[in-house]
């Protein structure tokens, strides 16, 4: 397998379903704005959705893949039945738990948006929202298992499409919304448990020729099935820390008005880049790493390392600091059209410039949970990303009052970065940090190229400012020219100095 290619097909599906989840959020920005609508409605997508990340990008796989790679290492047969235990239990989990929020829906929207409760109407839509959104959960899940199997076999774009389906379902409904004038949220809402049916029937299709799974009713749980469930919970925290962060941020700005809208749309920003830098390598370097530690291939394993944080830097790094220094022109260029005004626009630049600060963090955070979960360690992932999300949630909390909903990208940022040095801590002492000098000179390279990159970004900003201006019309075609043509001229350096050669990072 080579980690550079696999990366490729899975980041060009994710960045296509990203750029479409662009599209999608301008049209809710044009037709909702930073409205009360457009805040519940953000909570009620943000439960499942936040669920939907956790399992999957990269969570379910770092508990799942590992499992069942050694089962299926075994024999074809022992690896069918984990993946049968495994789907029939999730079932039935999910489908309880959707049962239960259903249920107490206002108790569950009190806890993620405590905030909402002194405006009633504000209240009723989001629970009224969340009902209608929750059922993509048992979907959504499910689809992860299957993108697992997939990934199992190294086979990724499938799995990256997926998404793509979400995306276009919202959009749709915006415009059938707008074309017969029916409420723009609530048919979001609908659209999203849609999308999650199709992308399960989507998955299903593709994984047939790997795995058929059996439905059962008993279910006997043998001590492989017990031990990766055992393993998920922890992995859940672990692996999805970022949006965990992103959820106690959602709960926390629910006590300002505009906030929470505020910090999904630079959300909605920054994770086009965690998804190619973090997500797309740690999902493509998992399975590998599996196997190279079942063989106890250690010159393997060091590779993969290596190459993986390698690979994720190259792509964080100068997206971290074209976030920081053109914060204002992207979130203009991106969501500045009808209701979303120039004060909405400044608001989601500012949470946009320190989540930045935090980009490399966060895909950084989930390469290096990576080492662990691949020789079945999720203890150390949770330990360590049960402090970091204690310690978000401690400056969040401390400083609102002082900084209000800024503060909230701050604490996520500098708490992921705490967690990165904590996970290198632990690595080294416990000597599984395989680095090879190459690395310390790859990274000098891409800091040296991206100061470069930001030279000629803060020279074409300056140049064409007048277009880029909020009430400029076409301001998103010059941001895009502009972006395109340095991130071409940054990959382009890349490759004639050999840090971006496609023979350079073969696992094999």
């Amino acid at each position: 397998m080579n980690l550079l290619s696999s990366t490729y097909v899975f980041s060009f599906f994710t960045l296509l379903s990203r750029l479409l989840g662009y599209l999608r959020d301008i049209l809710i920005a044009i037709f909702l704005g930073a409205s009360i609508f457009a805040d519940a409605f953000f909570v009620a997508f943000r439960l499942p959705n936040t669920f939907r990340r956790l399992f999957a990008e990269g969570t379910f796989n770092a508990a799942f893949i590992p499992s069942y790679v050694s089962a299926k290492s075994d024999s074809k047969k022992k690896g069918k039945k984990f993946a049968d235990d495994v789907f029939n239990i999730l079932i039935l989990i999910l489908f309880l738990i959707i049962l239960i929020v259903e249920i107490f829906t206002p108790y569950v929207v009190n806890i993620i948006a405590p905030g909402f409760e002194e405006n009633t109407q504000t209240f009723n839509l989001a629970v009224e929202f969340t009902r209608i959104t929750f059922p993509f959960l048992l979907f959504v899940s499910l689809s992860s298992f299957f993108s697992g199997i997939l990934n199992s076999n190294n086979k990724f774009a499938a799995a990256a499409a997926a998404p793509i389906f979400l995306n276009i379902i919202l959009i749709f409904s915006l415009i059938i919304s707008y074309l017969l004038k029916l409420d723009f949220a609530k048919q979001l809402s609908y659209g999203v448990t849609l999308a999650g049916i199709i992308q399960f029937i989507f998955l299903f299709f593709f994984t047939k020729k790997f795995y058929k799974p059996t439905l059962e009713f008993k279910i006997k749980i043998n001590s492989k099935v017990k031990f990766f469930f055992k393993k998920l919970l922890p992995s859940i925290l672990s692996s999805g820390v970022t949006q965990i962060n992103i959820l106690v941020g959602t709960i926390i700005a629910s006590f300002e008005s505009g906030a929470v809208s505020y910090l999904y749309y630079a959300d909605r920003i920054y994770q086009i880049n965690l998804a190619l830098a973090g997500i797309a390598v740690g999902t493509v370097s998992l399975p590998a790493l599996s196997n190279a530690f079942k063989k106890k291939n250690i010159s393997m394993i060091s590779k993969i390392q290596n190459k993986s944080i390698e690979l994720s830097l190259l792509l964080s790094i100068p997206a971290s600091l074209g976030l920081i220094i053109a914060s204002d022109e992207i979130v203009s260029a991106l969501f500045g059209y009808g209701s979303f005004s120039l004060e909405s626009a400044q608001m989601t630049a500012s949470a946009l410039k320190f989540f930045g600060f935090g980009v490399p963090a966060f895909a950084l955070i989930k390469i290096l949970s990576n080492f662990f979960f691949a020789r079945d360690d999720t203890k150390t992932p949770f330990y360590i990303s049960s402090f970091v999300v204690l310690l978000n949630i401690f400056l969040s909390v401390t400083f609102f009052d002082e900084y209000g909903f800024i503060i909230i990208p701050i604490a996520t940022s500098i708490s992921t970065w705490t967690g990165v040095l904590i996970y290198c801590f632990v690595l080294s002492k416990k000597n599984s940090l395989l680095l090879k000098s190459f690395l310390i000179k790859n990274i000098i390279k891409i800091i040296l190229i991206t100061i470069l990159m930001t030279f000629i970004l803060v020279s074409a900003l300056d140049f064409y400012s007048n277009y880029l201006d909020y009430s400029y019309k076409f301001k998103a075609v010059y941001l895009l020219l502009i972006v395109g043509f340095v991130a071409v001229f940054y990959l382009i350096t890349c490759y004639f100095v050999g840090i971006l050669k496609t023979k350079n990072f073969k696992t094999n």
